[in-house]
């Protein structure tokens, strides 16, 4: 009856005792070799941090130094090493027993205290525990954080179903404000999970605790000990559903367009000291980047800085601030093989120890970008500038477009003929120079925002970036209307096409010309009639799942 062993419970945490500090220091000294390299990657001889040898590394902790950031960086780094060796550990003693059955952990949303990229080669399958805040006043935007969340997970183990492992079918207990799960979402939740590559929707809890923390977290089984309740029939009613379309399970996602999201770069930001100490905006950049990909009806591998690019068309990249040298090898070649490339404000600043970069930058990318930037302007919070288009603009710019946080300032821009200047700031003393830019290398096309733009910016650059490229394939004539997700997987011949509705309205939308009549329905609720025409209706708070043959 076992299928799969869960080894621990969402991996967290770190120790500061003397055997962990002394395993830290061999750490270090397996990394850097000499402690010679080590005050110059982190460039201790700023404010005199110069250390004599390993053994005077101490953790940054509370107690202990703070402001050395390629120690911050590297205490990370090492806390995700114990972390992965304990899991080895634990993995060890199951193989010992005999067992072959595969192995997973679950993993947390947005968690920031490991980086769960590094966890992939321990584990057989990938899964994670999502508790979303649901029932906001923006419904779809709750449901596209939790579909970019689901993504990250889905694409750490590319080829592959992952598992959700742990929801709520009601609330939580342990949220600012714990609300009940509205009729419809239990199943719109689960299904939204199937969408995006999982093979599993999973509940914690069964039964609710009488005592302790969670005595009041949500649970199939409440303390009525009845089957008869809300929540339990809409869970039963859910595992109905799943049975029904039981022929998706093991079907994957081959996603077009990738989306770079790096624990250690985000380490390395958060630590940063400038240019803004307080709401650098990285979560919004990516997040309406990840919406304008999602709004075209394309499927979004979430990936970190040592993923493969090959199998994309196209790779949004916000906020770079880190990375290795090999990381502008690997975009310069996806650039000029076809490939087009969106880089953002921010981006190409240090290397991995976080030690600036000197010269150009963005690092190894400004012959790629067509442009060198010069200095960052930080925002004060309610002060905003503007992007104007240029007349007649390659791309069909007309609009402008309102920027806030951080502004970029290019260098000797004036001088690199081939980079288009689309846009240009309209305040400041910076106005008029570039703040959007595209050009040719190879085969491909590097495109840059230069401020933290506002949202409609990204949907329309995304939109016109999709249109170029005549080869990606998507099933319907974007953009979607707001709220609307649409995913794909597929199995062997067979396609799955999952259009889910977290809006308030009932929407419609066209696929193709000359795919209305390949697609049969496998699960909807309402009659969707889509056979009338190409067009398809999807109401609110539901989910439509439509399947074809490929051949």
């Amino acid at each position: 009856a076992v299928i799969l062993w869960h080894i621990s419970n969402e991996f967290s945490g770190d120790c500061h005792c003397p055997l962990c500090q002394k395993a830290f220091q061999t750490w270090l000294q397996k990394k850097y070799g000499s402690i010679e390299v080590l005050n110059e990657q982190w460039n201790t001889s700023f404010w005199s941090h110069q250390y004599q040898n390993f053994e005077q590394v101490e953790s940054p902790s509370s107690l202990g130094e703070s402001g050395v950031h390629g120690l911050n960086l590297d205490w990370k780094r090492f806390v995700t090493d114990q972390t992965i060796d304990f899991m080895k550990v634990e993995i060890a003693a199951i193989r010992e027993s005999g067992s072959k059955i595969p192995v997973t952990t679950n993993m947390m949303y947005e968690y920031r205290g490991l980086n769960y990229a590094k966890f992939v080669n321990e584990l057989d399958v990938i899964s994670w525990d999502t508790y979303p805040t649901w029932h906001k006043d923006k419904e779809a935007e709750t449901a596209e954080d939790t579909a970019m969340q689901h993504d990250w997970f889905r694409a750490m183990k590319k080829g592959q179903p992952f598992l959700l492992m742990e929801s709520s079918p009601s609330s939580t207990n342990w949220q600012p404000v714990s609300k009940l799960r509205r009729p419809g979402m239990v199943k719109q939740a689960a299904l939204q999970a199937i969408a995006h590559g999982s093979d599993s929707s999973l509940y914690f809890q069964m039964r609710q605790s009488r005592g302790a923390m969670e005595k009041f977290h949500g649970a199939l089984i409440d303390h009525s000990g009845e089957c008869d309740t809300r929540v339990f029939e809409e869970a039963e009613a859910t595992g109905k559903i799943l049975e029904n379309i039981a022929e998706v399970s093991g079907s994957v996602t081959y996603a077009q367009a990738a989306l770079i999201y790096d624990m250690e770069n985000i380490w390395a930001m958060e630590d940063a000291q400038g240019p803004r100490n307080q709401d650098l905006g990285y979560k919004a950049t990516y997040m309406k980047c990840y919406h304008a990909l999602r709004r075209m009806g394309l499927d979004v591998d979430v990936i970190s800085l040592d993923a493969p690019l090959e199998d994309y068309q196209i790779v949004v990249a916000p906020m770079l601030y880190l990375y290795r040298e090999e990381f502008a090898t690997k975009v310069e070649h996806f650039v000029n093989r076809g490939g087009s490339f969106l880089l953002t404000h921010w981006s190409g600043i240090v290397n991995e120890n976080d030690l600036c970069y000197l010269g150009e930058r963005p690092h190894g990318l400004t012959e790629v970008m067509g442009f060198e930037t010069m200095e960052i302007d930080a925002l004060y919070d309610g002060e905003t500038n503007r992007f104007h288009p240029v007349p007649k603009n390659s791309m069909g710019f007309l609009k402008s477009y309102s920027c806030s946080r951080l502004c970029e300032i290019l260098r000797g821009w004036k001088t690199t003929p081939d980079m288009e200047v689309l846009m240009v700031y309209g305040e400041d003393f910076y106005a008029g120079m570039p703040v959007l830019t595209r050009h040719s290398y190879g085969a491909g096309k590097a495109y840059a925002v230069l401020a933290e733009a506002e949202k409609a910016l990204y949907e329309d650059l995304i939109e016109k970036m999709v249109r170029e490229k005549q080869q990606l394939r998507v099933p319907f004539k974007g953009p979607l209307p707001e709220g609307v997700e649409v995913c794909t997987r597929r199995k062997e011949d067979m396609e799955y096409l999952f259009l889910q509705n977290f809006g308030k309205d009932t929407c419609h939308f066209a696929l193709r010309d000359g795919q209305e009549r390949a697609w049969e329905v496998l699960y909807e609720e309402q009659p969707m009639e889509y056979r009338r025409g190409s067009s398809c209706r999807v109401q609110a708070g539901e989910t439509v799942i439509l399947k074809r043959r490929l051949s």
